[in-house]
């Protein structure tokens, strides 16, 4: 397996937002001690061996963010769907590395039942996000078809409790955190795909 990328983000506007998303973050991590500790769960192989376990799921933050085109949004919004929740930046390699797979992974599963949602937290919003995401799409068709939200304010991602480039999380149908990935991952690779279609055909 690749060595994982991330980058980290210590700047005091981050650290005032990392001090607001700290219950939440400590929560991630007591849930998945637990999770790691029993064993049971969803498929964790290959890629996804990094994936930790929220486990009692948590209700998401109902912080506002905004879609391509401007409007407030809430996680609520996606209830009913699994949702894949990435956020990613213009200027982080690992996040350019990872896109791609992000792309393919809306490909295959992307529908009623499952989505990703590509959040951006660059300052320059929906212009300097989808100009960024048309190019990328030139070499790597389907990066330019995911569905773009943006937190320039990074304030979700701060009530997520985020601390680097790129970070994902899993929310199941009922809008609950059920797990997180910190760094870089291939997420339309057979193993990722099985995690999320695990949560996918939960009843």
């Amino acid at each position: 397996m690749k060595r994982r990328a991330f980058i980290s983000m210590f700047s005091p506007r981050v650290m005032i937002g990392l001090m607001i998303g700290i219950v939440l973050a400590g929560a991630f991590a007591v849930a998945g001690v637990f999770a790691a500790a029993d064993g049971a769960g969803p498929p964790r192989d290959g890629w996804m061996q990094q994936f930790t376990l929220i486990d009692p799921p948590l209700p998401a933050p109902q912080t506002e963010f905004r879609t391509a085109d401007g409007a407030a949004t809430t996680l609520a919004a996606f209830r009913g769907k699994v949702v894949l929740v990435n956020f990613w930046a213009t200027w982080c390699a690992p996040c350019i590395r990872e896109m791609p797979t992000l792309g393919r992974l809306q490909a295959a599963l992307g529908g009623d039942r499952f989505t990703v949602a590509a959040v951006s937290i660059d300052r320059g919003g929906a212009r300097v996000a989808q100009s960024f995401l048309k190019k990328l799409d030139a070499k790597n068709p389907g990066v330019g078809a995911l569905p773009l939200y943006l937190d320039g304010k990074m304030a979700l991602a701060a009530a997520l409790g985020v601390r680097g480039m790129p970070t994902t999380f899993l929310l199941d149908r009922d809008g609950r955190l059920v797990g997180q990935l910190t760094g870089i991952a291939e997420w339309d690779s057979p193993e990722a795909q099985a995690l999320i279609r695990y949560y996918i055909d939960q009843r």
